[in-house]
């Protein structure tokens, strides 16, 4: 249900700024989504107890140094509006935006084993000129057993797991005899 109210205000946000405001802003919105993370902060902003200009205020604070007439006002409409709490979605929807719109993405590569930094920025390369974007690849160290890439915003999710290619030889082994 947020997703839909943040593509609304996403709408409304394309529409009055270009490329470069909506890049500033989502790194505004992107800090702000990480304070949601924060349980204080979670339980102050959902907290029907404080009052809704309260509310507003502290997150007019947050973003006080961005010194921006547009985000302060659009911060405002959202609390009028009571949708304070979509600010994490519409961070995502906005990010998600404009990755789509200069066709720059990033994904994660997951593996229990450590892959050298050259052959992760191979691979984004690689993948990056199949799908006709830019793709930047960052490596978690995971339980995995083998490799697997994802770059959700695009819908790829690649994995060769070390067990089903070593079934996969003894099964071609076994048809070869």
């Amino acid at each position: 249900m947020s997703e839909l109210i943040a593509k609304r205000y996403i709408k409304a946000l394309k529409n009055d700024m270009d490329a470069k405001a909506l890049e500033n802003i989502s790194e505004i919105f992107s800090g702000l989504a990480l304070s949601f993370k924060d349980e204080k902060f979670l339980n102050v902003i959902s907290n029907p107890a404080v009052s809704s200009q309260d509310k507003t205020n502290i997150i007019l604070d947050a973003v006080k140094s961005a010194k921006s007439e547009k985000v302060n006002n659009f911060i405002k409409l959202l609390g009028e509006n009571n949708r304070l709490n979509v600010i994490p979605s519409l961070s995502a929807a906005l990010n998600k935006d404009i990755a789509q719109s200069t066709k720059t993405y990033t994904g994660v590569v997951y593996s229990d084993s450590d892959i050298d930094a050259s052959v992760i920025k191979n691979l984004g390369d690689g993948l990056g000129k199949k799908y006709d974007s830019k793709i930047t690849l960052d490596f978690v160290k995971s339980e995995f057993n083998g490799i697997k890439v994802d770059v959700e915003d695009l819908g790829i999710e690649i994995n060769f797991s070390k067990s089903r290619i070593n079934d996969q030889i003894i099964e071609h082994i076994a048809k070869a005899i």
